[in-house]
């Protein structure tokens, strides 16, 4: 049977948007790839995070275009809502950012390796290196609760993150058709999105593998924060 003209412009759209739409924002893998360098995550952990924002991401905006086909809004309010979730991810992706970026110079600056001189009743003297970081390592690394906020922070975030051209382009002229339609391309929507977002970040955290690490290693964390800082600016911005 022959497949309708519309129907497979549709489902073509849908890959390709997916595709598009994510190599497009880098706030769809810088983030990941950044973090996962910085808190040095195995690359499985970091395609693990990768994956569930990204099924949050687009099962969010999949949600709000439900619920608004059913309430019968109007694209243009379709549009308002979702340019409101925009700005409200792009705020939350600069604070947590900057708030990221804080914690990371406070980390260095405790990190910083001072010298204690010790004069002892017989007048010989001595002296050794000491640092403050191990005394504040607890708060971040010793049961993982630092790993924890920082995957739900970012999941949130890109919960609040709409998928712009989703719902105008793909779900309401599929809807338009049927709902196996839509399904269909709500589904390969997904799959697009999700994929290149894990490939793109996965050839990325890669690449940045063969980068040797030196003195400027230790400002991997400040770095990331102002990676996922700029991300939301950019976003703010309309960049």
């Amino acid at each position: 049977m022959d497949v309708p003209i519309g129907t497979t412009a549709l489902l073509l759209s849908a890959i390709i948007i997916g595709v598009t739409h994510t190599l497009l924002g880098p706030d769809h893998y810088l983030p990941f790839v950044a973090l996962g360098k910085a808190r040095k995550w195995t690359l499985r952990r970091t395609m693990a995070v990768t994956f569930l924002c990204g099924v949050g991401h687009v099962a969010a905006s999949v949600l709000v275009g439900v619920i608004a086909a059913l309430a019968g809004w109007s694209l243009g309010s379709v549009n308002a809502f979702e340019s409101s979730r925009g700005e409200i991810a792009a705020w939350l992706l600069i604070f947590f950012g900057l708030i990221y970026v804080i914690w990371a110079l406070r980390r260095l600056a405790n990190g910083k390796v001072h010298t204690h001189v010790h004069t002892h009743a017989d007048g010989t003297s001595h002296a050794h290196p000491h640092s403050h970081s191990g005394e504040h390592a607890h708060v971040h690394t010793a049961d993982g609760s630092g790993k924890s906020v920082t995957v739900w922070s970012l999941f949130i975030i890109f919960v609040f993150g709409p998928c712009e051209a989703l719902i105008p382009l793909l779900l309401f002229p599929a809807l338009a058709h049927d709902l196996l339609l839509a399904v269909a391309v709500v589904g390969l929507f997904a799959f697009a999105t999700i994929l290149t977002m894990m490939t793109t970040v996965w050839a990325m955290t890669k690449g940045i593998q063969f980068i040797k690490p030196n003195s400027i290693a230790r400002y991997g964390h400040v770095a990331a924060g102002v990676v996922i800082l700029t991300c939301g600016a950019a976003i703010h911005l309309g960049l």
